[in-house]
């Protein structure tokens, strides 16, 4: 016999009894984001593999380890599938110019995919919700996304999250900073684990983020970001922090924020939890206002965040909201070929009226359909046989009530069961 076929490590299928959850998170957010004016884009989720080099960054572990890369057979292109959703959405804004017709509030919600070793909160295939501000300049906008955020957690009812924000300047900040980092990591390059030697010259804002123990030490007494900030950055840094205070949004200010992804300019921000173990970032973002140029569109102001489904569902769940499996609200049994026939139509004609409504198929006699009735968690069995027939009625038995079976027309089903 040969061997089952099962599906890859790290991806997961999401089975009937959990996906009703989905369902409940996916109709929230869609409508959060609709009350802020936010519209869907829908991009593949294959793309050239040179927009991530270009936009995420060719020093990085998602470019450099984490890719699921391949070459098109066909015509020879290296074709990528998207391990983050940014620079698809800002790709297809400069394809299809919908900056001509002024700032963009866009989201898209999808599969994204990473070659890392799963664990808790952490995937090879793992899914987002992102939304992006494309051709917004000012703090408030920043400031917009973050409260956003705060609402979704009450709409979700999770509650303990906390907000980090930082600044990482201009692109002129960065690089004075930069140049500080690689002269203060020479000097004690005997501290430094193998994978930031590598990356002290090419990217050594990424060492900061390091999470090797041996390594804190030197790192907290790195040169800090803040030093070199340029004077506009800071007063968009103050701006933003007034935005939030005066909504109520609570944060603590991380000078040693430093976000995977490359393309992050000024405002960066994370919300974390201490209850999903090392996965403790659930939502993150900031704004990336080079990216549209540098992916080959006309410069333009950008900001945007992500949040993962999978650790904000195992967070609803952990917070103890109880979201429970729909059930239909009625199940049909009937007994013959007239029954059938006529269960047929009352089905229909139930759904039509907004119903939740399972037909019987296949064998059985009346106690066996009934057992199956009564295991779906139906409200209501509706009993069709000849009888039922003959007067154009049904027998609509309450299956969660103490309350008696009852011959009525299907009208009446409609009336009693909608209650």
């Amino acid at each position: 016999m040969a061997n089952s076929v099962k599906a890859i490590r790290g991806m997961n299928d999401i089975l009937p009894d959990k996906s009703h959850l989905w369902i409940h998170f996916e109709q929230i957010v869609h409508q959060w984001l609709a009350a802020y004016g936010y519209r869907n884009i829908r991009t593949p989720i294959v793309e050239q593999t040179d927009l991530f080099v270009r936009s995420i960054g060719e020093v990085t572990d998602i470019v450099e380890k984490e890719m699921y890369t391949f070459n098109d057979h066909l015509n020879n292109d290296s074709l990528t599938l998207r391990p983050e959703g940014t620079a698809s959405c800002v790709r297809a804004a400069i394809e299809h110019n919908l900056l001509y017709a002024g700032p963009q509030r866009l989201y898209y919600a999808g599969p994204m995919f990473r070659h890392e070793r799963p664990q808790k909160g952490r995937y090879r295939q793992f899914h987002q919700v992102g939304v992006e501000a494309l051709g917004y300049v000012g703090p408030d906008i920043d400031a917009e996304l973050i409260v956003m955020c705060s609402r979704l957690w009450e709409l979700l009812g999770i509650s303990g999250l906390r907000l980090e924000i930082s600044t990482l300047g201009d692109s002129e900040s960065r690089a004075r900073h930069r140049a500080r980092l690689v002269k203060y990591f020479e000097l004690h390059r005997d501290k430094l684990d193998e994978d930031s030697l590598r990356r002290l010259h090419t990217n050594p804002l990424r060492i900061l983020d390091s999470k090797n123990p041996r390594m804190q030490e030197v790192i907290d007494s790195a040169p800090k970001l803040i030093d070199d900030l340029d004077e506009e950055s800071c007063i968009h840094f103050e701006s933003l922090q007034h935005i939030l205070r005066e909504q109520g949004v609570i944060f603590d200010i991380n000078l040693r924020l430093v976000r995977g992804l490359d393309y992050y300019n000024r405002t960066v921000f994370e919300w974390v939890t201490d209850k999903l173990g090392a996965q403790g970032t659930v939502c993150a973002g900031g704004r990336y206002d080079g990216l549209v140029e540098q992916i080959g569109g006309k410069s333009a102001p950008a900001c945007g965040f992500a949040m993962g489904i999978e650790r904000l569902l195992t967070l609803m769940q952990e917070n103890g909201n109880e979201i429970l499996q729909p059930v239909p609200d009625i199940y049909i049994v009937h007994q013959g070929k007239q029954a059938m026939d006529y269960a047929w139509k009352c089905a229909e004609l139930l759904r039509c009226e907004g119903l939740s409504v399972i037909l019987h198929c296949g064998e059985g006699g009346f106690k066996s359909q009934m057992k199956k009735a009564d295991a779906t968690g139906a409200r209501y069995a509706l009993i069709i046989g000849d009888d039922e027939v003959n007067a154009q009625e049904v027998t609509l038995k309450p299956l969660r009530e103490p309350t008696e079976q009852a011959s009525v027309k299907l009208a009446t089903v409609v009336e009693l069961v909608g209650k």
